[in-house]
This record gives structure tokens, sequence and C-alpha cells, in this order.
């Protein structure tokens, strides 16, 4: 039985606190957070103790931690858990600056503890199902990827101001997805963004509509599309050109209702939020830390994966800054 604590108690933080507890293989012990009440009442729901992060990283009856606090405190804390001798599954992104990043995991490096950054929707059953699709050659060699996410409705201008921006906040679930699909990072990045949904994001010196093209070397291509805002519902789609097929992953929808009349063919909309659409994903994410470190094989989404995302998020907003297309240099992982 693993015993684990949870780094932050805020939406994310108390998502991850049901993944753990319903898992037969571990049990939640500790939860902390900067705002100490919503640390209690989490800790309250799932009998867990409040700690200190300094208490926490220092028992060592804590096997691992759940890193769910803000993107600014991710490197600092994966590398202070890692030091300390615990197993650490990180929410997305790694760091808000890819160097930073790309420091942490030299340091992670040279602990040998394992470290799983928080890409949910790979472990989506739809999305994972194509994934297995696509490696057994199913539609021959992927050659044309396309993916759709939108949000129902723009998060507080309060949370966009200390997210990073779309791109590294919103799309990089989307690059990962591109790189694991495609199975390796791009090689070039083109974007393109503005702000249509709400004027005090673009105040706010971010964007809330983007289309980006991936380009990897031997020709393939991937687009993504971002938007803030979908009225009808969180819209999470991929579409995959082989050549020899397609692969599509659609919406999952309210109900499965088709009603057909003379006027026409009506069904239910999508689920309207990722706590609706992705609740089965992270229930197997954290199903697959679990094994990994119960077994000592290695975790399914790596520091490496979170900084190949990390690196088309910066390339991405350094395009839409210049107008221009920018490459990702080869020689360093993730790099710029």
């Amino acid at each position: 039985m693993l015993n684990i604590a949870l780094l932050g108690a805020g939406r994310i933080g108390q998502v991850h606190a049901r993944s753990i507890s319903a898992n037969p293989d571990c049990t939640l012990v500790a939860v902390t957070d900067v705002a100490a009440e919503a640390a209690h009442n989490l800790a309250a729901r799932f009998q867990a103790k409040v700690r200190s992060v300094d208490d926490i990283l220092a028992d060592v009856a804590i096997d691992a931690v759940l890193i769910a606090t803000s993107t600014d405190t991710h490197s600092d804390l994966i590398e202070r858990a890692t030091a300390a001798g615990k197993a650490v599954l990180c929410e997305k992104p790694v760091d808000l600056a890819l160097e930073r990043a790309l420091a942490c995991q030299a340091k992670v490096a040279r602990t040998g503890k394992p470290v799983m950054i928080g890409f949910n929707r790979r472990f989506d059953p739809n999305f994972a199902a194509l994934k297995a699709a696509v490696d057994s050659g199913e539609i021959g060699k992927a050659e044309l990827l396309a993916i759709t996410s939108f949000d129902p409705a723009p998060p507080p201008v309060s949370y966009i101001k200390v997210s990073g921006g779309l791109f590294r906040d919103m799309m990089i679930h989307d690059f990962d997805i591109a790189c694991w699909i495609m199975g390796g990072a791009p090689s070039k990045v083109t974007a393109t963004a503005s702000s249509l949904v709400d004027s005090e994001i673009g105040a706010a010196g971010d964007v809330d509509t983007a289309v980006v093209t991936l380009s990897w070397a031997d020709g393939r291509i991937a687009v993504v599309k971002n938007s803030r805002r979908a009225g009808y519902g969180y819209d999470q789609r991929i579409e995959l050109l082989g050549s020899e097929g397609l692969l599509s992953a659609k919406n999952e929808l309210e109900n499965t209702i088709e009603k057909i009349t003379r006027e026409g063919t009506r069904s239910a909309k999508p689920v309207y939020f990722f706590l609706e659409r992705y609740m089965r994903a992270y229930e197997a994410e954290w199903a697959a830390f679990v094994h990994a470190i119960k077994t000592g094989t290695p975790v399914p989404v790596t520091l490496a994966d979170g900084i190949a995302a990390l690196a088309c998020a910066e390339a991405a907003t350094r395009s839409v800054r210049t107008g221009e297309t920018v490459a990702l240099r080869p020689e360093m992982p993730g790099g710029l």
C-alpha cells in the first residue's frame, strides 16, 4: 500500500483526491495548500491530515506526492520531492519557462526518482483506443492530424493573468496529444491567434482563439484548434488521416438519445466541461502511475514528454509574436 501526499487542494487537487482515494493500492495520508481552509476541508473529506510541505517531504513513510499547486511552483516542488526520495506525479505544465523545466529535468535525473507529468487525456479511453489503432498500423502511416479543443467558456481574467497563456495552459494538452500520436516532437511550429471571446483577455496579454500547425521533419502535419468559448459544451475531437484510412474520436454527449423527425435529426450536446469529460481519464492516469511505482516500471508520461509539449507552447507563443514559423532545435530535447 502506497502512502500518498497531495500538494494543492484547489479544483484540480480535489479531482486528484478522488482518484487517489478510489485506488485500492494507495492511501491519501496528507494534504497541504497555501489556503489553510481548503486544505482542512479536503483532508476532512478523505480522512487525511493537513501537514506542511516540509513535514511531508521529510516523512520517509510517504512514498509519493501528487503536485497540484500553482504552475510557478511545479519545478521547485518536483526537485524537492525527488531529492527527498519521493515518486512524483505533477500536473502540467512542468514550468512556465522552458529553460527552467530543462534545469529541473537535469536535477531530477541525478536522483533516479520517477516523475510523471499529468497529461490525463492520454488516458481517455477513446483517445487511448485511437493511439492503439495507430500503433498497430490499422490506417498505415499517420499523415495528417487534426485536434479540436474548445472550452465552453473562458476562465476568469484573474486566472488568465497567472496561467502562462493559452498555449502553456490550454493547448499544451493538445501539443502533448500530437507528440504522443505522431511518436515524437515536431520540427517546426506556426501559430495564428487573437482575442475574440473576451477583450479583457487580450488586455491581459493573452489570446483566446488560436490555430497552430505542427510540422514534422518527414512532412507529417498536425493542426490544433483552440477556443475559450463554445456555448454548446466541451468540444474535444481528434481526427487522423493515414495512408490507408482515417481514425476519429468524437465528443462524449450528455446522453445517447437521437431524435429523428420530418424536421431532421437531433442529438444531445457534448458534456459541459472537463470534470464530466475526463473523470475516467484522471482515474486511469493515477492507476497507471501507481502501477509503475509498485512494479518499478517506467512511468507512461515522462518529464521529457512534458518538456516537449512546453517547447511547442513556447514556439507557438513566439510564432504569434513574430509572425514567423519557429523551429525546434533537435540537438536540445524540448529546445528552441
